[in-house]
């Protein structure tokens, strides 16, 4: 069987279904491959982090563009996928914590975005986090900063996409691309080819192989992000939290139940979909919401998971065009923060594609940065990004 559209999307994850979405809305006919189903990897299981706060200068200008489209999310895709602006607070420890928190606020401040994190002291930070334990000094907040749910937010998507007219192909591992004609794309996927005169590789973890056969060389490494969620609970916390000292993601949901992160990694296989555990990195995630919060001593751990994701060495995502292939664009590589800027990666990959030239600034996520400075290790800014 064979299609013809106007865009091949690989990768039905929030980056492809948004980069559909962007599409169609602007008049193309899109179709989506995806190896699994929609939402199968990171994309339906991270914490839904919704967070400007501690990102990278960077990403700064995408992720404040990216909440205005949280905002009003239910204009865009008919459903307000479970955002709460609940806000997020990192937590300092100690003085050098905090003087390091007053440091990224001023920088912050000196980009002139519509963006602010506000140093707190002790007393604001107790009233906002009653639990929090009585070492902790003070914090960085921003107020309007949320989580959303994963799964229902990629599905949502998804649906919005399809009422534009764009087609999902689940169950269609890619086997083969190539431009016979030197102009379109041929993909071969599921026994079925599908051409087109664009391509984008939203792959996620597997972003990496595609770049690689369009001529971009990324060094992207899987692993699995892990998490766990308790038994329900009495209110610990309202805002999201994090640490300023120790690697900690800790939101509470209106159940009860708290979930726990932070970017601790374990093991995957992209050839099996096999993901794994690892119990003392868990067990140190716990120790550290206990530490900052003493209540989760007596919690309950009911389970426990790990999504495949796909990082790059500076922890900076790839997004923008091919350096290699013309009419191929690349969105992969989040590091374990790309879910809060899904909805405007969709419109940036559209407008590069139609416009020639994004309307946010996307240079320091160039393809072929890597080739420049393979040995790049560390991202510009003042803050690495956590997991969401």
């Amino acid at each position: 069987m064979k299609t013809i559209s106007d865009a091949i999307v690989i990768g039905g994850g929030l980056q492809g279904c948004s980069t559909a979405l962007h599409l169609a809305r602007r008049g193309l006919g899109v179709t989506v491959i995806e190896k699994d189903y929609v939402g199968r990897h990171a994309s339906g299981v991270n914490a839904g982090g919704v967070r400007t706060l501690g990102r990278v200068l960077p990403e700064l200008p995408l992720s404040v563009a990216a909440k205005a489209l949280w905002r009003q999310m239910e204009a865009l895709v008919d459903d307000d996928c479970g955002f709460r602006p609940s806000g997020q607070v990192r937590v300092a420890e100690t003085a050098e914590e905090m003087e390091g928190l007053g440091r990224r606020s001023r920088a912050v401040d000196a980009l002139g975005l519509p963006h602010r994190e506000v140093v707190i002291d002790r007393s604001e930070l107790r009233r906002l986090l009653p639990e929090v334990a009585p070492h902790c000094l003070g914090g960085l907040h921003v107020a309007d900063d949320g989580f959303a749910d994963p799964f229902r937010t990629t599905t949502a998507f998804r649906r919005a996409a399809e009422r534009e007219g764009a087609r999902i192909v689940e169950g269609a591992a890619v086997t083969a691309v190539t431009r016979p004609d030197g102009a379109s794309w041929r993909v071969t996927a599921g026994g079925e080819r599908h051409d087109s005169a664009l391509l984008f590789n939203c792959a996620g973890a597997w972003g990496g192989r595609l770049a690689a056969a369009l001529g971009d060389a990324v060094p992207l490494a899987a692993n699995g992000s892990m998490m766990m969620v308790t038994a329900r609970m009495p209110r610990v916390v309202g805002p999201v939290v994090g640490a300023a000292g120790r690697a900690l993601s800790f939101k509470q949901f209106q159940n009860g139940t708290v979930l726990i992160g932070g970017g601790h990694r374990a093991p995957v296989d992209l050839d099996s979909n096999a993901t794994a555990i690892d119990v003392r990195a868990l067990s140190r995630a716990a120790g550290n919401a206990a530490a900052l919060f003493p209540i989760m001593a007596r919690a309950s751990i009911m389970r426990f998971w790990s999504g495949i994701e796909g990082f790059t060495p500076d922890g900076l995502p790839v997004l923008g065009p091919s350096a290699s292939a013309p009419g191929a664009f690349h969105a992969f590589g989040f590091s374990a923060h790309g879910f809060q800027l899904g909805p405007i990666v969709g419109r940036v990959l559209a407008e590069l594609a139609l416009d020639g030239t994004a309307s946010l600034p996307v240079a320091p996520f160039r393809v072929d940065r890597f080739r420049r400075d393979p040995a790049s290790a560390v991202a510009s800014g003042t803050m690495a990004c956590p997991a969401e």
